[in-house]
């Protein structure tokens, strides 16, 4: 009896692979995958893996994988006290597009390398990859130290600022972006979510320490000197990641046949995935509306008269802000940043942590809808000190989740779609791909969502239309994650829109009293209706 139920169980798993449709090509793929994941140790079955580790070298990692992201996207949160320092001195002649710029490229190729640092690293070339990295991000911030002029009045060039601050760095970046959150997850099987949401914080947390150290350095030392010790810690942290983010050993890595060949960098499958690809357009319009926010923000602060730029006003002919008065003196314009990264720290880790529970997807979607409104809404009645402070707060607590919990969310849709659990190792060996690929399509938005805020500013010298653009972006970011969900199983197996028609044709029942629409009879609250053969659908253990 034992080997018949454990031949049944063998046949049933085996059926629900064949339930899965993939092409002849992705058969071969998969095949070529189990081969890996079979020779060898593999933490495909994540139900034998501990909750937590208890290896000291996944902790250390983890920390790691943090200041991967400290010097990856926490170095772009913090260029707006870069930029506002620009505006006040070094390239004070060049306008506000040209300044984002510098910015957006940073952004751009972090994003735009993704797809193919997230294969090198599915193929366990992590070594490599966090090593080019640790070279160039360093070099990047001290070239920028030479190239910027020693004496702070003087005007400096904007194509040497741009190619070291911008180019250089923003190479190295992309190194270290996507490595941050592929090489903890898998360590963290089971938590997942938070464990992405802890690295993510490395971002928000650079946004606090870079921005405060650079003013204070700035005052102390100079722009030169300051620059130089920002990157000597960028040089010491980016070291300790080169030595301890290492993936787990049980980890597979299955390496392609040929680099050569298109496959190997696009999965195609992924465009057949409509939740994926619905994903994948949410997160470009996010990028096209969020950095614009971080990156005008202290220039809206100073024009505005909520803030001063080294405790002076900007001078911009825009309209006063009525409400200044000698007893409510503004502060200084990058503490406003360092806020907004300080509350994206507590909304990154525990809606990270909470995701866990609810799923990633969902959660993504309300801290989404909810940034949205308040640039809407918060953003442009803000008419004081006080209420910028609490848009800032406010702001900074839900875009971090915004922008913290992309690779959870895509980790989330590749284990709906390969839920059984024979095919749990295919889900891990493809997140980094996924997420690549997902980050390299809002390469081209990253870049032209801050210059088309920037020419905005430019052309009608009103931060308004910033709050318009970047709102409306993040509103349709949230309509393409609502649908992504729309395509994705519940926790009963059954699809958003299969309980929309039964909660429907309920509703017209009780209108009518007996029977739907259709002439089928109403199903009672709880019941389970059957597909056409008379079996129910497949559960889903997999939160979404």
């Amino acid at each position: 009896m034992e080997s018949l139920r454990f031949m049944s169980e063998k046949g049933s798993e085996k059926g629900s692979r064949v339930d899965l449709p993939m092409s002849e090509e992705t058969t071969q793929e998969v095949a070529s995958m189990e081969e890996v994941s079979l020779s060898g140790s593999s933490i495909d079955s994540a139900e034998e893996e501990p909750n937590w580790p208890r290896t000291w070298r996944a902790y250390a990692c983890w920390l790691g994988c943090f200041f991967l992201m400290f010097n990856s996207w926490g170095l772009v949160n913090a260029y707006g006290t870069f930029s506002s320092f620009y505006v006040g001195h070094s390239l004070r002649g060049n306008d506000q597009l040209e300044l984002n710029l510098i910015g957006s490229t940073q952004s751009f190729l972090v994003l735009l390398f993704s797809a193919p640092v997230g294969r090198l690293l599915d193929a366990g070339h992590f070594r490599y990859v966090i090593g080019t990295g640790c070279f160039l991000v360093p070099l990047g911030m001290f070239m920028l130290s030479v190239a910027a002029p020693k004496d702070d009045d003087a005007l400096g060039t904007f194509a040497t600022i741009w190619g070291t601050q911008g180019f250089v760095t923003g190479l190295g970046m992309a190194c270290y972006f996507v490595s941050s959150s592929q090489v903890a997850a898998t360590w963290f099987p089971h938590r997942k979510g938070l464990a992405i949401g802890f690295v993510a914080c490395g971002a928000s947390v650079a946004g606090v320490v870079y921005p405060t150290m650079t003013r204070y350095l700035i005052s102390a030392l100079g722009f030169v000197n300051a620059v130089r010790l920002v990157a000597t810690l960028v040089t010491l942290t980016s070291l300790f990641s080169l030595i301890f983010s290492t993936p787990n050993p049980k980890h597979t890595h299955p390496r392609p046949q040929s680099y050569r060949s298109l496959s190997t960098w696009i999965d195609k499958e992924a465009f057949h995935n409509k939740a994926f690809v619905w994903f994948m357009a949410a997160v470009s319009f996010l990028f096209f509306g969020f950095y614009p926010v971080f990156f005008n923000l202290e220039e809206w602060a100073a024009v505005g008269g909520f803030g001063t730029r080294d405790g002076v006003k900007a001078h911009m002919p825009v309209e006063a802000n009525p409400s200044e008065t000698e007893e409510n003196k503004p502060l200084q314009t990058f503490w406003l940043l360092t806020i907004m990264n300080g509350a994206s720290t507590i909304g990154r880790l525990t809606m990270a942590a909470f995701s866990d529970k609810t799923g990633p997807l969902n959660m993504h979607i309300l801290a989404q809808i909810i940034s949205s409104l308040l640039v809407l809404i918060l953003w442009t009645l803000v008419s004081s000190t006080a209420s910028a402070i609490a848009f800032c707060a406010l702001f900074g607590m839900f875009s971090g989740a915004v922008i913290g919990l992309p690779p959870a969310s895509v980790a989330n849709i590749l284990a709906c779609t390969y839920r059984s659990p024979g095919d749990k190792h295919i889900a891990h060996a493809k997140l980094g791909q996924w997420t690549g690929m997902m980050y390299s399509a809002a390469a081209i938005p990253s870049l032209v969502g801050p210059v088309v805020a920037g020419h905005l500013v430019t052309q009608y010298r009103n931060y308004v239309t910033v709050m318009g653009w970047s709102g409306t972006c993040l509103v349709i970011s949230a309509v393409c994650m609502g649908v992504s969900r729309a395509y994705l199983p519940c926790y009963d197996g059954k699809s958003v829109g299969f309980k929309v028609r039964r909660w429907a044709k309920r509703e017209e029942g009780e209108e009518k009293g007996v029977e739907g629409s259709d002439g089928e009879s109403v199903l009672p609250t709880g019941a389970i209706k059957e597909g056409p053969q008379g079996q129910q659908e497949a559960g889903n253990d997999t939160p979404v």
